[in-house]
């Protein structure tokens, strides 16, 4: 196997964790906040993004809402 073929099999497999973290990051916040349609998650860009939406849909002030996706997150991005 040449050298191209690694590196090709290795981002394969990168982009392929990045999007199944993706998804379970996408499944641990419709789980803790049920009010996102499938859309909606999938349009999330980042933490920040999360946070404005929580605070829209569920009318917590910014630092709670800020406090409970850091929480969820546990350090992972969208």
């Amino acid at each position: 196997m040449n050298m191209n073929n690694v590196s090709a099999k290795a981002a394969s497999k990168s982009t392929g964790d990045s999007a199944a973290t993706k998804q379970t990051v996408l499944k641990d916040i419709s789980a803790k906040w049920g009010k996102f349609s499938e859309d909606e998650l999938g349009a999330l860009k980042s933490k920040d993004d999360l946070v404005t939406q929580i605070v829209a849909k569920y009318s917590l002030d910014k630092a709670q809402a800020q406090r409970d996706v850091d929480a969820v997150m546990k350090g992972r991005q969208i």
